[in-house]
């Protein structure tokens, strides 16, 4: 049985149910969901607003504490200077998992299998605690004659061993990271730098790089923002950081969850700014690519449209 129609303007053909009137979906489900969230959020800010436990004038009394901004300053060198650490190492492991050398492959991959395989408080504690099994460092020849030699308290202070154990152990996640973002790589290309006589380190560093930085740079922000909140675990090298000078003060006052507030707005803030620069960094990454939508831009076509 055919569906009746009919000649309209401009040509096209419509149907003869053009005129019914559409019915809506409902959705009652979702306003039950919208009522629960509500009455459980409502709870929440009556909690926090009425709980005179919270102290909220020691929270913005310490907001802005001095030694809580100098714990914050402290924070950011960690974060930084390890994921500098961990981004080259693990781009160095990621280029010798993809070698044909076998012992450089097997090499990396025992590395990535170690430091991801044990957990990092673990590490941070056996950087920091290394000189009660290697009292000295030197700089030897193997097995031969040294030229220098440093107490290893010295060389390993709490802030060298935090920059280890986070750094290290960043470097195994980054190396997967950067091997997946290559591995992404038409393999075309390897192979036009070999036949343009490039040899594998300038085809990896003018080619192959360049191309899979698109895939390697989110998830790499990504871990930046995990960085800063996992910096916290140095506190147990007791380096005061946000966190170690937020226990530092209420170890001394004994107002635990004021100080936590604190340190949590900080930390929501440092965090809310790191993801607004990976959310800008994916959309300019991804300009190009099917299938991801990209802010539209004013044009002077449609700008010309528009009026």
């Amino acid at each position: 049985m055919s569906v009746p129609t009919s000649p309209v303007a401009g040509g096209e053909l419509a149907t003869g149910h053009a005129e019914e009137p559409v019915i809506r979906l409902r959705h009652p489900w979702r306003w039950v969901a919208v009522a629960v969230i509500a009455v459980y959020a409502g709870v929440l800010v009556k909690f926090l607003v009425t709980n005179d436990a919270l102290r909220w004038d020691l929270v913005s009394g310490y907001l802005f504490e001095t030694s809580i901004l100098h714990g914050i300053v402290t924070t950011l060198k960690v974060t930084v200077v390890a994921m500098v650490l961990g981004v080259v190492l693990g781009t160095v492991l990621a280029v010798m998992r993809l070698s044909e050398n076998p012992v450089l492959r097997w090499s990396a991959g025992v590395y990535v299998w170690f430091f991801r395989g044990t957990p990092i408080l673990v590490q941070l504690l056996g950087w920091y605690f290394l000189a009660s099994v290697l009292p000295e460092i030197s700089l030897a020849i193997p097995f031969g004659p040294s030229f220098a030699t440093w107490s290893t308290n010295t060389v390993i202070t709490q802030f060298m061993a935090a920059i280890l154990g986070l750094g290290l152990n960043e470097a195994a996640y980054m190396a997967e990271i950067v091997r997946a973002g290559i591995g992404g790589v038409d393999k075309g290309q390897a192979e036009a730098a070999e036949a343009l006589g490039m040899s594998p380190v300038v085809a990896y560093r003018r080619i192959i790089l360049p191309q899979a930085s698109r895939l390697i740079i989110p998830p790499t922000a990504n871990e930046t923002i995990t960085m800063l909140k996992q910096s916290s675990l140095v506190v147990v090298l007791g380096m005061l950081d946000l966190l170690g000078t937020a226990q530092a003060i209420y170890s001394r006052n004994f107002q635990q969850i004021p100080l936590l507030l604190v340190a949590s707005i900080w930390y929501l803030a440092m965090t809310t700014v790191l993801t607004y620069g990976q959310a800008r960094l994916e959309r300019r990454m991804s300009r190009g690519t099917a299938g991801v939508a990209s802010r539209p831009r004013r044009t002077a076509l449609n700008r010309g449209g528009a009026r």
